[in-house]
Order: C-alpha cells, then structure tokens, then sequence
C-alpha cells in the first residue's frame, strides 16, 4: 500500500520559516484533515510537498514510497501520483480548459488518449461534477465562477486518478449544492483507495467525506493527533484546549485570526 511520509519538515518563504519540524504520515486508502488558525503553515505544507518554487525546504524529507520527493521536479511529483487543488486556481487566459486537461492525462500515460476516449472520460466526469460540457471549450478557470474552479479542480483530480490529493480549501467559494457535489466526488474517489490530505475551516465538509482522523497544526508543526471527534471539537471550542492540555501557546500572525469558530475560518479566541 502507497505510503507518504514527511520527517522533520522544515520549509521558509522568502527567508521566514512557516513549518518548523512537521512530522506526517498518510497512508493510502486514509483521509487525513488537516486543520489549524490561519497563518500556521496548512497552506505551506501542501504547497511544500507539490514543490511550489516559492517554499524553500532547508531541511526534512517527503518519500512517497521509496521515492524522494524532493529530488522531483513539480511534473515527476504529479507523475507519481500527487495532487494539489489549489485554494486560489489560477486563470490562464488562452489555454482551452481541453486541451489542458488532455495533456494533463496523456503525460501520466505510456500511450496518449484518443480523442474519443479523452471526450468520453471528459463528459463522464463533468456529468458528475455538474460542470457544463461547455466549458471545456473556455480559456482554464478565465471567467470562472469561484464554485466553478473548485469543481473543475476536482473534475481534474477524477481525470488525473493520483494516489494522493492534497486539498486546499477545495470548499471555500461554495454554495451548498456545489459542496455536496464536491463531497460526492471525493467519496467516489476514496472508495477507490484514494489518499486524502484535506484543509478545510468548514466542519460541514468534513461530515461530508468523513475522515479517518485528524490532525492539528500550530505555529509550524503537527501539535495533536487523533480522530476525527478533534475536529468537532475544535468546531464546538475553538482551539483554546490544545492550549489547556498541551501547554502550547498559539502564535497569533494575524489580526484578529483567533476570534471565531471554525466555521468562520479562524479560532475562538484565547485567552
């Protein structure tokens, strides 16, 4: 079974450092949530494992089986089997939303599609995501609505098939229809074995998909471990226990961050 496995992980923007020693293992066929205040480095963690060029890793290591990770460019890491949906998916003006996803597919295969199976598997999936066919004929998210490009992020995770999809805030910008569609997909997908890195401050979508656990992180590193009743707890209290049991003061980055559930995108605040 694919295992995924982060030691030590230490990674800096533009010479500050986010993650501060995280620790990590996913299994395949898990769904791990992932949750935290803002500004603790959920984002950078998911962002580090795809490779994005503006994380620095100074020290740690990701092994997707007995695969270096880091040794990888960002198209060797999609190749062997990792996914990021971005929280903010970029619009490329000029580059057909088909062709994209036609070349996503054909460069993880030894044979490319024939354009009757690529429009087949494409249709399939839109029918699923409840995505106009239409639009596999615009410009990749240019126009989009916000639910659109979420929706199309997850419509690229069911075409690329990865052994693991890390999902950043794929439920931010959606109504409650489109997240039920989103939380249907990833169903699918996790029963087909699928391994799930989930970020989320919505507990809804986390009923929706339901976890196998849950782990938490503060000011840069994993602080707790554990099922998934963590998450309705941090949904009922806020974060102010981890403080009580565990003795670790929350680094407040932001104004305000630590003033409301998890439901509102932050923390109840600490006192």
């Amino acid at each position: 079974m694919a295992k995924l496995v982060i030691h030590d992980l230490h990674v800096e923007v533009e010479g500050k450092e986010i993650l501060k020693g995280v620790d990590l293992t996913i299994e395949q066929n898990e769904t791990v949530a992932l949750l935290g205040p803002n500004g603790h480095g959920k984002s950078t963690l998911l962002a580090a494992i795809m490779g994005h060029p503006r994380y620095s890793v100074t020290k740690g290591s990701i092994f997707l089986n007995d695969q270096d990770v880091l040794k990888m460019s960002v198209d060797q890491r999609s190749k062997a089997g990792l996914f990021l949906a971005m929280q903010y998916p970029s619009e490329v003006p000029g580059v057909i939303n088909a062709d994209f996803l036609k070349s996503a597919v054909n460069s993880r295969r030894e044979k490319p599609v024939t354009l009757f199976q690529f429009y087949k598997m494409l249709d399939t999936a839109s029918k699923e995501m409840k995505i106009p066919f239409e639009m596999a004929n615009r410009s990749l998210n240019e126009g989009f609505s916000g639910g659109e490009k979420k929706r199309n992020e997850i419509l690229q995770l069911k075409l690329l098939k990865p052994t693991f999809a890390l999902l950043d805030e794929i439920d931010s910008g959606l109504d409650v229809d489109a997240m039920q569609t989103v939380g249907e997909a990833i169903r699918a997908e996790q029963q087909k074995g699928m391994g799930f890195l989930v970020v989320s401050h919505y507990a809804r979508l986390y009923d929706l998909i339901t976890p196998t656990r849950a782990v938490v992180m503060i000011n840069g590193k994993i602080a707790v471990q554990g099922g998934p009743e963590i998450i309705r707890r941090i949904d009922t209290t806020g974060y102010e226990w981890i403080k009580a049991e565990y003795g670790i003061d929350v680094e407040k980055e932001e104004a305000g961050m630590n003033t409301v559930s998890i439901g509102s995108c932050a923390v109840k605040e600490m006192k």
